[in-house]
């Protein structure tokens, strides 16, 4: 690891002045993916600025259906949370499948949505649901926020703040997950609005999370499993690693998404 200096602050404001002013600055939420990327000299910084302290960007409220989430809540906080768990329990259940205890203790849903690391869990879901994600420089919608590999639309020296995830009709996530690390080697999180079908596929794809339209279309005019008979997820555009290659990946997705149109079918919402 490359050395740095440590900063804290107490308000957004003075984090936001902080990142200002010092040079080649870096914000620390729960670490779980910054912090082994600086292990391994894949990252690095020559000041960090650690979010722990801003309590403001804490809390779980919904309303209005409407679920939103501060960006400091932890994985295991939004997995407990009996608001998230009654209004669409998928998200909570997602929440509950990351990493493992320590990292569900530790990490944060504004740090994993602003790395946007390609195996991530919650981009799946901020795409499915139609998610906002709140910054510091404005309200941005999950759609034109994930941008690729690690690469957002947030703006440079900004915070995300917070998301809102409009509450689904039926939600299921279901991910094929690397036994060690517990990331998604195919993540599908289906949400269901009335007749429009949302998929959000994470873990796969060469370019990061994105949604799979063929999908979307064809459980929007049929939301059962067969509707996806015949459909095929394209390998051109699977990511090929240690762990599997395209044409395995693309049957990751197919049958991922089977199973969370099955799930979300019987158990509405359930994971």
């Amino acid at each position: 690891m490359y050395s740095f200096e440590y900063h804290r602050a107490e308000t957004v404001e003075e984090t936001l002045k902080l990142g200002s002013v010092l040079e080649d600055a870096r914000f620390l939420a729960g670490g779980q993916s910054l912090i082994p990327m600086m292990k391994l000299r894949f990252a690095k910084a020559d000041n960090i600025i650690d979010l722990r302290d801003l309590d403001e960007l804490r809390g779980i409220e919904v309303a209005h259906d409407i679920v939103s989430i501060g960006a400091m809540a932890r994985h295991a906080e939004v997995a407990a949370s009996p608001k998230v768990q009654s209004a669409i329990p998928a998200l909570a259940g997602l929440a509950g499948g990351i990493g493992d205890p320590m990292v569900r203790a530790r990490g944060t849903m504004g740090g994993s949505i602003a790395n946007a690391d390609p195996a991530a869990c919650y981009p799946a879901a901020c795409l499915a649901l139609g998610a906002t994600i709140n910054t510091t420089g404005g309200d941005i919608e999950a759609d034109d926020f994930f941008q690729g590999v690690f690469e957002t639309a947030l703006g440079e020296g900004a915070l995300v703040t917070g998301a809102e995830f409009p509450v689904p009709d039926a939600a299921a996530y279901k991910k094929f997950r690397h036994p060690a690390s517990r990331f998604a080697l195919a993540g599908i999180f289906v949400a269901r609005f009335g007749d429009l079908v949302r998929v959000g596929v994470t873990g796969a794809g060469r370019q990061g999370a994105y949604r799979w339209i063929e999908a979307e279309d064809a459980l929007t005019e049929n939301f059962a499993v067969n509707a996806l008979d015949g459909l095929h997820a394209d390998p051109s555009q699977m990511n090929s690693d240690i762990h599997g290659d395209e044409p395995y990946r693309a049957h990751l997705v197919e049958v991922m998404t089977r199973r969370a149109v099955l799930n979300a079918s019987a158990h509405c919402g359930d994971e």
